[in-house]
C-alpha cells in the first residue's frame, strides 16, 4: 500500500491535533496547581521527570508507527503484544478517558464563560449543564460530518488559542521578579489547618512529596500526545504521524514549563495558592487590569473549544478501529455517508450527556473528571511502552528497549505515585465494556480464553469493591 494519499491529514494538521488535544483546559490552572503541591525547584524537578517520561512515550510512539505501520493506535499496539484482551483493555480505557477529558473540558469552559455571564461561574450550575450539553452535542454534529474537515477546523484554532497564552508569557516576564522566585526556591511545603503555609529546611523526603504531589496534573496536560498517532490511518504519510508526535512534545513541554513556572515570580507562593479558578485568568487580569481578563477568558474558551473538538474526533476513531480488530461489535465501525463512524459518536455523546447531569451533585467535577480521565489513559500509555520494551528485547535493540523501559516505568510509577483510587473507579466502567467485548468475539466466533475470563472476573470484583467504597464513603469525588 502506498504510505501517500491524496486526501488525507497533512503534517501541520497533525502537529495541531497533538498540540490542540492537550492544550484544553490543565494549562489554564496549572500555576494554582502547581503552587498548592510544590515549590519552584521541586516543580522544576517534576517537570524534568515528567519530560523524560513523556519524551520516552512520544519515542516509541514514533518507533511503532514507523516500524509497525501495519498497527494503528494505541489499542493496536497493546493487541500485537500481548493479545486481544490487552488490545481491548487498552482500547476502552482510551475511549473512556477521551470522553471523561470532555467532561473536564465542559466544566472549565462554563468557569470561564462565567467570567462574562455569572450564572455559568460554578461550571456545574443547571445553567450551565445546558449549555455544556448544547456545545457538547453540536460538535459531535461537526464531526458526523466528516472527520478530515473537522482536523482541518482544528488546526486553525490551534493557531488561534495560543495567541492569548503567548500573550501572558510576555506580559509574566515583564512582571517577573527574581526576589519573589528565589524566595521559597528550595524548601519544605506544608499546609496547616487553618490553611496557611509553612516552610522548613529542605530534606529529600520532602522534596520527593512535591514532586510527587505534580504528577497527576504533569499527566493531564499530556494526555492527547498520542492524538496523531491514532490518525495515523487517516493521515496524508503515515510517517508524518511520528514527526507530529515528537515535534508536538517539544512544543509543549516549553510551553508548559513556561507557563507555569513565570508566576512564581510575580506572586508569593501563599497568595499563588488562593487564586480563583482559571488562575491564568485571573492573574492576567491583576498583571493588565481588567481588559487582560477579558482577553484570557476568549483565549481560554478558543483553547477549550478546539480541545473537544480534538477530543470529539479521537475516541470515536479509536472504538471504530476496535470494531475492525473484532474487540467491539461491528456496529461501532459502521461509517455514515461522511465517513465518520456515527454510531460510535451517537453513543459517547449519549454517556458525555448523562455524566454531565451528574456534576450537578459534586462540587469537585474538575478535579474528578481529570483524574479520572488521566487514570484511565496511563493505562494505555503504559501498554504502549511494554510493548516497545518487548520489540527492542526481541530485536536487541538496546535505545528501544531503553525508550519502553523508561516509558513503562514512568507511566506505572507516576499513577502510583499520584494514587490508586481513580483507577480504581475506572474499573466499574470496564465491567460494561465486558458485555460488548463478549459480544464482539461470539459475533466473530472468536472464542474467550481461560486467561481472559479470570482477568474479566478480577476486573470484575474490583469494581464491585469500588462500588461499596463509594457507597461507604471509602472513596471521596
Amino acid at each position: 500500500m502506498a504510505e501517500t494519499k491524496e486526501k488525507g491529514i497533512a503534517l501541520p494538521a497533525l502537529i495541531a491535533l497533538v498540540v490542540s488535544s492537550a492544550i484544553g483546559s490543565g494549562i489554564f490552572d496549572l500555576p494554582s496547581t502547581l503552587a498548592k503541591a510544590a515549590t519552584p525547584g521541586a516543580a522544576l524537578l517534576a517537570w524534568v521527570i515528567t519530560g523524560i517520561g513523556i519524551l520516552a512515550l512520544a519515542l516509541s510512539l514514533n518507533n511503532l508507527v514507523l516500524n509497525k505501520p501495519e498497527l494503528t493506535g494505541v489499542s493496536d499496539y497493546a493487541r500485537a503484544g500481548f493479545g486481544d484482551f490487552a488490545g481491548f483493555i487498552s482500547g476502552w480505557g482510551y475511549w473512556l478517558s477521551a470522553w471523561l477529558g470532555n467532561v473536564a473540558f465542559a466544566t472549565m469552559l462554563m468557569s470561564s464563560l462565567g467570567y462574562f455571564f455569572p450564572p455559568l461561574k460554578s461550571g456545574n450550575s443547571i445553567a450551565a449543564i445546558i449549555v455544556a450539553s448544547v456545545i457538547s452535542w453540536a460538535l459531535t454534529i461537526l464531526v458526523t460530518h466528516g472527520i478530515e474537515s473537522a482536523a482541518f477546523i482544528n488546526a486553525i484554532v490551534t493557531v488561534t488559542k495560543m495567541i492569548p497564552i503567548f500573550a501572558f508569557v510576555v506580559v509574566a516576564i515583564l512582571n517577573f521578579k527574581a526576589g519573589v522566585f528565589t524566595s521559597h526556591f528550595w524548601v519544605n511545603l506544608a499546609t496547616n489547618i487553618s490553611g496557611s503555609i509553612t516552610y522548613s529546611n529542605a530534606t529529600p523526603a520532602g522534596i520527593f512529596d512535591q514532586v510527587k504531589g505534580c504528577m497527576m496534573v504533569m499527566m493531564w496536560v499530556f494526555v492527547g500526545i498520542e492524538g496523531a498517532t491514532t490518525m495515523a490511518a487517516r493521515a496524508k504519510k503515515k510517517s508524518d504521524a511520528g514527526r507530529a508526535t515528537i515535534i508536538g512534545l517539544i512544543s509543549l513541554l516549553i510551553i508548559y514549563v513556561v507557563v507555569s513556572i513565570l508566576p512564581y515570580g510575580y506572586l508569593p507562593l501563599s497568595k499563588l495558592q488562593t487564586m480563583r479558578n482559571p488562575v491564568l485568568l485571573y492573574l492576567f487580569r491583576d498583571m493588565t487590569n481588567s481588559f487582560g481578563g477579558a482577553f484570557i477568558a476568549i483565549g481560554l474558551i478558543i483553547s477549550i473549544l478546539g480541545a473537544w473538538l480534538s477530543w470529539t474526533m479521537l475516541p470515536v476513531e479509536a472504538t471504530s478501529q476496535m470494531a475492525k480488530q473484532d474487540l467491539l461489535p461491528e456496529w461501532f465501525g459502521k461509517l455514515n455517508k461522511h465517513g465518520a463512524p456515527a454510531n460510535s459518536l451517537w453513543l459517547t455523546e449519549v454517556l458525555i450527556q448523562l455524566f454531565l447531569i451528574t456534576l450537578l451533585f459534586t462540587n469537585q467535577a474538575y478535579n474528578f473528571a481529570y483524574s479520572l480521565c488521566t487514570s484511565a489513559i496511563v493505562v494505555c500509555y503504559a501498554l504502549v511502552g511494554a510493548y516497545q520494551l518487548k520489540l527492542g528485547w526481541q530485536n536487541k535493540n538496546f535505545k528501544t528497549t531503553l525508550a519502553g523501559l523508561i516509558a513503562l516505568v514512568f507511566e506505572v510509577m507516576a499513577i502510583i505515585f499520584s494514587g490508586l483510587q481513580y483507577l480504581w473507579l475506572c474499573t466499574i466502567a470496564y465491567v460494561i465494556g465486558f458485555v460488548l467485548y463478549y459480544r464482539a468475539r461470539k459475533e466473530k466466533g472468536h472464542p474467550i480464553s481461560k486467561l481472559e475470563w479470570s482477568l474479566m472476573i478480577i476486573i470484575c470484583l474490583l469494581a464491585i469493591m469500588a462500588i461499596i467504597a463509594l457507597v461507604m464513603g471509602k472513596i471521596k469525588i
